[in-house]
């Protein structure tokens, strides 16, 4: 696809049921007008590696929207975004100053993004075109994306995972 700036970005999908997952990480209230993204990387970053019984390398950029963020959307809203790692059920011994978020077990639709990641009209597509005609509802549980071995932050070769929660 290209966007309206003739900017190449790439979206495949699929459904996919997940059971329970459980981060470690740290998180940061903001909304879109007050972005707090990249401070809250660079605090996760130096200490990730401190984080025992990770499941893998891959990095979670995760957002726990309130209720009806998308019915009422104001880039004024606050929401809390997380910046961790996934961690063995039994892991309850963590680092000091992160916290563990569980993400419920549930439907998502995961899309398989390629571009760069401040390209906010992948989400304008998802929210705007993608969902309506899809025959899913948003579900109230965290999104999020999946910052695996093909991630390379501000890349238009990066790719990634963005999961959105359905039913």
């Amino acid at each position: 696809m290209r966007n309206a700036r003739g900017i190449f970005f790439y979206m495949k999908n699929r459904i996919e049921e997940i059971s329970e997952k459980r981060l470690v990480g740290k998180s940061l209230e903001m909304s879109l007008m007050e972005n707090k993204t990249f401070e809250l990387w660079r605090s996760f970053m130096p200490v990730r590696n401190k984080i025992n019984g990770t499941k893998s390398d891959f990095l979670y950029s995760v957002q726990v929207f309130p209720v009806d963020y998308y019915k009422n959307f104001s880039p004024a809203t606050n929401f809390v975004k997380w910046a961790a790692m996934e961690v063995n059920e039994a892991n309850e011994n963590f680092p000091e100053g992160m916290e563990m978020l569980v993400i419920p077990a549930g439907k998502y639709v995961v899309f398989e993004y390629k571009g760069l990641s401040n390209n906010r009209e992948v989400f304008q597509y998802i929210f705007d075109k993608w969902l309506p005609n899809s025959g899913y509802q948003l579900d109230d549980r965290p999104h999020f994306e999946v910052l695996g071995e093909k991630y390379k932050n501000n890349d238009p070769e990066s790719e990634e995972e963005i999961w959105i929660p359905v039913k």
